[in-house]
């Protein structure tokens, strides 16, 4: 199965850059996985909230395709412990499924239209990080996932 994950706006802190580097290195042992930074559209006065997010849709929508199963990353959506991730992951891969692709949003979430597209929505906590803390965030527990699944001793329980 092959793991995508689409961001909007690029990291800018070092030591986030450093983590998020060093886990999809590791990721890459697992599954093919690839990420697609897309630019972050600056909001002007002229461009409303919901604009952006329209345009912010546009410029996603144009990286995916009819056949992804789409989950987005969103506060919304359902928690999950990391070996229910894990199950998650695992299930998903049993079912057949192409392409797995996550979505991280900008400062203002996502536009309805990729609302209507995902078909899950997965959330880490009911707390509120910023948008460059949960791209390492997703994939320490995506890594996470596969060690859980291979059996290795990297989540201790």
């Amino acid at each position: 199965m092959n793991v995508k994950l689409i961001t909007v706006g690029k990291t800018t802190f070092p030591f986030l850059k450093e983590g998020e580097k060093e886990y999809e290195g590791r990721l890459k042992h697992y599954m093919k996985f690839e990420r697609i930074d897309i630019k972050e559209i600056k909001r002007s006065k002229n461009t409303t909230v919901e604009l952006l997010k329209k345009k912010e849709a546009e410029l996603i929508s144009s990286n995916i395709n009819d056949s992804d199963y789409i989950v987005l990353l969103d506060e919304k959506g359902t928690e999950l412990s990391s070996v229910q991730f894990s199950d998650w992951i695992d299930k998903k891969m049993n079912l057949g499924h192409r392409s797995l692709v996550f979505l991280i949003g900008g400062a203002y979430g996502f536009d309805e239209k990729i609302y209507n597209r995902s078909q899950e929505k997965i959330s880490f906590s009911r707390m509120t990080f910023s948008h460059q803390m949960i791209r390492l965030l997703f994939l320490e527990q995506l890594y996470r996932a596969n060690t859980i699944l291979k059996g290795e001793k990297y989540h201790h329980t």
